[in-house]
């Protein structure tokens, strides 16, 4: 694991249960601007689901991929699980559960 993988896990260690993140805000919180390394970083997450990887979304409130096992249809049921609604493959009421990380 690299250390920006690291920073990347870390950072997604503190995402709260029933909210999710984009690519773009954990970027921000990161002070880069390479979101795309930070999505193939979030794709490459060996600990998920425990490490929170299924509650990062791109910034349209897309539910967007995921490589954990089940794919989407797992993703979506993790975050139905802690109570995020999803309909259509989008977040219901995105903005309001969207955690923004205090270092941005």
């Amino acid at each position: 694991m690299t250390p920006f993988q690291a920073q990347v896990y870390e950072l997604l260690s503190e995402i709260p249960e029933g909210t999710v993140t984009t690519y773009g805000d954990i970027a921000k919180a990161m002070h880069t601007n390479a979101v795309r390394a930070i999505g193939t970083a979030v794709g490459k997450n060996p600990n998920a689901p425990e490490v929170p990887c299924h509650r990062v979304v791109p910034r349209s409130g897309k539910i967007g991929n995921y490589s954990g096992e089940g794919g989407v249809i797992r993703k979506i049921a993790l975050l139905q699980g802690e109570g995020v609604l999803v309909v259509n493959g989008k977040i219901v009421d995105f903005e309001q559960i969207r955690f923004l990380f205090k270092s941005s």
